[in-house]
């Protein structure tokens, strides 16, 4: 029997993403007899991958300019090539395309549902009203138009089977949980308020909380100078960045590492293991209102205590991990919070299995093998 093609697509993501090719194409390539694609955004190709994984970093340009438009036309070329049994589409820009070669070939379409991107445009500030409407109207029109030609839909939140109406009762949530990559670090955990190190990692954006995580690191300082945040992760608008550095400038207990470039996995991993307290001051919105970050999964699975906005959903797994605290970081009593941290000890029922890919992986093979023959 010859090697099924899956190939895994995706237009900003790059080559080595955490979900489509660290959790997504790992796993698939465990399935016999198949051979995995990773196509995306230019960026250091893993060189410890298994050999029937093969990488097409095919992609090369600034987020907003005609090499968007371009990408379509080598996507549809790297398809015709590949010829895959099976696409998944880890970004909506790519349905048509990939609809449009299944007229070719038969094959079978995953859309791997990472984002709900409409409602994200819409509730995000990123554009002007006119232009985030349009944006999210056309969206989903393309959603909406290709969803009968999809077989399967992958979704990374829960809360995108009640979002989303063109499911269609075909889909299966294969969550953005953590994996494992070493030991379980020991537990229980306290923070060393001699040595507070806070992190802030992931997308560096205004609805994420940045900016209250700067003004809760400067309040931190005042009371505890042996306070350290490290800012790291990619920030998609020149704006936000310019302004963060402009806050940053003059406060050596702040650290900025990426910025203007995207971070490797790995890296943000090691500053996890590198720090004691993770603080995830997300600002309230109907894009990230009903979703998990992967960050929370990330911190857990490594044991970093953390301090999360208030939010029912996040509350209940801080609880169940009992991995921190739920604050509002507008209006924090940092003498009391400091107080509660020093009598805490956290994940007293050690590492969360709930946090870790192993059952959403599972999940996956599942969806995939019913559709190799």
């Amino acid at each position: 029997m010859s090697e099924k093609r899956i190939l895994l697509a995706s237009l900003l993501k790059p080559v080595n993403d955490t979900r489509m090719y660290e959790k997504l194409g790992l796993s698939l390539a465990k399935l016999k007899r198949v051979q995995v694609h990773i196509c995306g955004y230019k960026a250091p190709v893993p060189t410890n991958a298994p050999d029937n994984v093969i990488f097409h970093p095919a992609f090369h340009f600034k987020r907003l300019s005609p090499g968007r438009i371009k990408a379509q036309y080598t996507f549809f070329k790297l398809l015709l090539k590949v010829k895959p049994e099976i696409i998944i589409c880890s970004t909506h820009e790519f349905l048509i395309v990939s609809c449009i070669f299944k007229l070719k070939k038969h094959c079978n379409i995953i859309y791997d549902v990472q984002e709900n991107y409409s409602l994200n445009l819409k509730s995000q500030h990123n554009y002007t009203t006119i232009v985030k409407h349009t944006l999210a109207a056309l969206l989903r029109t393309i959603e909406k138009v290709t969803a009968p030609g999809i077989a399967h839909f992958i979704l990374a939140e829960r809360s995108y089977a009640q979002e989303l109406s063109f499911l269609d009762n075909k889909y299966t949530i294969i969550e953005n949980k953590y994996k494992a990559q070493a030991l379980s670090p020991a537990t229980p955990v306290q923070p060393d308020l001699n040595n507070l190190r806070l992190l802030f990692s992931g997308t560096i954006s205004e609805v994420y909380g940045i900016f209250e995580a700067i003004t809760f690191a400067d309040a931190l300082y005042q009371v505890n100078p042996e306070t350290h945040l490290t800012i790291i992760g990619y920030c998609p608008l020149r704006s936000t960045l310019q302004k963060v550095k402009k806050l940053i400038q003059h406060k050596p207990y702040i650290s900025l590492i990426g910025g203007d470039v995207l971070v490797p996995h790995q890296q943000i991993l090691d500053q996890i293991r590198k720090s004691n307290l993770g603080i995830l001051p997300y600002q309230p919105n109907k894009s990230t209102f009903r979703c998990i970050p992967t960050k929370l999964y990330e911190y857990a699975a490594l044991g970093l205590p953390m301090l999360v906005q208030n939010n029912p959903l996040w509350q209940s797994l801080i609880s169940k991990f009992k991995a921190g605290l739920v604050v509002d970081f507008r209006q924090v009593d940092i003498q009391a919070l400091l107080q509660e941290l020093q009598q805490q000890q956290f994940y007293t029922a050690g590492t969360p299995n709930d946090a870790l890919w192993e059952s959403e992986e599972i999940k996956l093979l599942q969806v995939v093998s019913n559709f190799i023959h």
